[in-house]
Order: structure tokens, then sequence, then C-alpha cells
């Protein structure tokens, strides 16, 4: 009874100093106000590395799908997909990489200038690829986002029986 007693003591004393310690962080910490810390120079330095930061390139796409529509499977085929730099820095493909060896992205290696167009060519190669397929390629740039993506899809129409056979 007397070991039942001094452990109830103890859980409440070790609950009132939880409390106690809760009570004081939130007392001290309310003292001070935040915007009274901020220096008025520092608010300025802040605003113009923000304007810096919001002159990216942007990459905006006639279209970012492509749809190939019905094809037989090993046909190779191609999509060219534009764009322009809409924003306010030159914009840099640094890597364009399709979701498999089976698509293959090309693009200039040189800068785009704002307002400037320029063109991503995508070439699917069906071979070894029936049914209904959708890949995408990943194209790292120095936008904002730093990546964009394109998609390409197409129903594949397997070779006959006989043909595949033949070609093994």
């Amino acid at each position: 009874m007397e070991l039942l007693q001094t452990i109830k003591h103890k859980q409440m004393k070790k609950g009132f100093l939880i409390l106690a310690g809760v009570l004081t962080m939130t007392l001290v910490s309310c003292k001070k106000d935040a915007t009274k810390e901020v220096k008025d120079e520092n608010v300025g330095i802040a605003a113009e590395r923000d304007e810096k930061n919001a002159n990216f390139p942007i990459m905006t796409f006639s279209e970012t799908e492509h749809d190939f529509g019905n094809i037989n499977e090993g046909d190779v085929v191609e999509n060219i997909f534009t764009f322009t730099n809409t924003g306010k820095a030159p914009l840099v493909i640094v890597s364009a990489k399709g979701s498999c060896g089976c698509t293959v992205p090309s693009y200039s290696k040189d800068p785009i200038a704002p307002g400037d167009k320029g063109e991503i060519l995508v070439k699917f190669n069906s071979n070894g690829k029936p049914n209904q397929q959708t890949k995408q390629v990943t194209i790292t740039t120095n936008t904002e986002a730093g990546t964009e993506i394109l998609k390409i899809k197409a129903l594949v129409a397997p070779k006959p029986k006989a043909a595949a056979a033949a070609t093994k």
C-alpha cells in the first residue's frame, strides 16, 4: 500500500513538473514580437533577391502529350514537341531522357533566349512493344521547377505469330 502511494506521488510530481515546464515555455516564447526584430534594410535585400529569383526561363509547350494512334509493332515513329521560352532568362536544356531505351529524345544544346522557340524530337521504336504503350521524356532544365515532362502513347498492333517466329 505504501509502495502504491509512493508511485502515485512520483507520478503526480512528474506531471506537475511537465505542466510547469510547458507553461513556462509558453509564457517566455510569447514575450517578443518577431516583427519588431526585422530590420528595414533586410526587407529590401530579401525583395531584391526574390525579384532575381523570379527571372527564370519558362518552357511553354504547344503540346506536352502526343498520341501516335494505331501503329504496327516494329514501326519507328517520331514527333517534334515545340516550345517557347516565355520567361525572362535564357533557357538551357541540361538533359532529356526517355523512360526506356525505345524512347529517344534529341534537342539543341544551345541556350534559347527569352521569346525564342525550340524543339525536342522524340522517336519511339515499337519493336518488341505490343499493345498500349505510354512513355515519357524527362527534360532537365534551368526552369524554376527544374524538370519538364513530355508524354507519348501509341496502340501497337502485335506482329503476326508467323512473322515473329521468322525473325528469331
